[in-house]
């Protein structure tokens, strides 16, 4: 299983430098759970660089894989994430749901490039 965090999503969907990265956990769509708060974060962005319809065929591709939702237990996870490895909200949210369904998180942010089960580039 995979998690792409939504650095990775944002690098996909702009045919960025580190596209290749991520495309193969994005294409594996019966292996990628993605997280709500991706959807939101990637919804926003896209929205404020290229409009809300571009935006929703983002969310349109990233519900190809199966959609986590924020529970209360994920959300206690993330918050025990956050304090022990002294991680941002967003980026504790990804990694907890990735170790609480044993997946590979992918990512090219910098705060977890010593962490295992995290697969990481550096961000161009």
């Amino acid at each position: 299983m995979n998690v792409v965090d939504s650095s990775g999503w944002l690098e996909f969907f702009a045919d960025g430098s580190n596209a290749d990265f991520f495309a193969p956990p994005i294409q594996d769509t019966k292996n990628l759970l993605v997280p709500t708060l991706s959807i939101f974060e990637v919804f926003k962005r896209i929205t404020e660089q290229k409009g809300e319809h571009d935006a929703l065929q983002a969310v349109a591709v990233m519900h190809q894989g199966t959609v986590v939702d924020l529970t209360p237990a994920l959300a206690l996870g993330s918050a025990r994430t956050s304090l022990d490895r002294r991680l941002p909200m967003a980026g504790s949210v990804m990694l907890a749901t990735a170790e609480a369904f044993g997946a590979v998180l992918w990512t090219q942010d910098s705060d977890f490039s010593d962490i295992e089960g995290v697969k990481s580039v550096v961000k161009k």
